[in-house]
């Protein structure tokens, strides 16, 4: 297993590779663009129990309804298709985070499937099934919330991806919403690395156990390695798919 800041050195290698490769063609940009995309919302949504195939979730988003899922699964792949283009709005625009955006990536997650919920704190206290941590009490969430909000402004000397890596573990241990949370927190785990010129990082379906074991021990104990080696390893796939289709071997 590979330490955590020579992975990190890779990742920086291969992105100095791709911004050498800039401005890339509008074709492979918009192509690139749609294929993670599709994936981020495919693995997104089905870490959370959605059980649209990848090819459906590519239809959904094409307009097509499949036969024999729920009108939320449905409305689960458009509403994450349409929350990554907010977050690409306020990374084009060079936003600082703030909890209006936040409130309103959870607004659109949840559109149409609670909207009474979406984009509103939780006002009541919940247990996380599966893990060892307490999310605060309902009442401290504003505060909880401004402090996720005013550590992660754009400074300090952290690298993106450990960034990233512990602003989702922030925002999952206050658990701010009714629902919704695991989506918001990866969305928002991707706003930090996009906004710093990195690529998506798609955390895999597949990875579902260790991704949760590995959220486990950076909310309880405060335990970030095995987090940002999946976020690490995550934005190194979705790097090597830049590559691939600018310079295949």
């Amino acid at each position: 297993m590979k330490p955590i800041p020579q992975l990190l050195a890779e990742i920086d290698a291969m992105k100095a590779t791709l911004d050498a490769a800039r401005p890339l063609p509008a074709y492979t940009v918009a192509s690139l663009r749609d294929k993670l995309t599709l994936e981020w919302t495919y693995h997104s949504n089905g870490i959370e129990g959605n059980t649209l195939t990848l090819r459906e979730t590519q239809v959904v988003l094409e307009g097509i309804t499949v036969g024999g899922k729920s009108l939320r699964e449905h409305l689960e792949a458009t509403n994450h298709r349409d929350a990554i283009s907010y977050l690409e709005q306020i990374i084009a625009g060079d936003e600082a985070l703030s909890e209006w955006q936040i409130r309103n990536l959870h607004r659109l997650v949840l559109k149409g499937i609670d909207d009474a919920e979406a984009g509103q704190y939780r006002h009541e206290n919940v247990a996380i099934a599966g893990a060892s941590t307490t999310p605060p009490m309902f009442l401290q969430v504003p505060d909880e919330m401004a402090r996720l909000v005013a550590q992660y402004q754009p400074s300090g000397s952290a690298h993106p991806v450990v960034r990233a890596a512990g602003l989702h573990a922030h925002f999952e241990r206050i658990h701010p919403f009714v629902d919704g949370n695991g989506r918001t927190g990866r969305l928002l785990m991707n706003f930090e690395l996009m906004r710093h010129g990195y690529p998506p990082a798609v955390l895999r379906k597949d990875d579902r156990l260790a991704y949760y074991e590995a959220l486990d021990a950076a909310c309880t104990r405060g335990e970030e390695e095995p987090l940002v080696r999946l976020v690490a390893e995550a934005g190194e796939r979705s790097i090597s798919t830049y590559l691939t289709l600018i310079a295949p071997v």
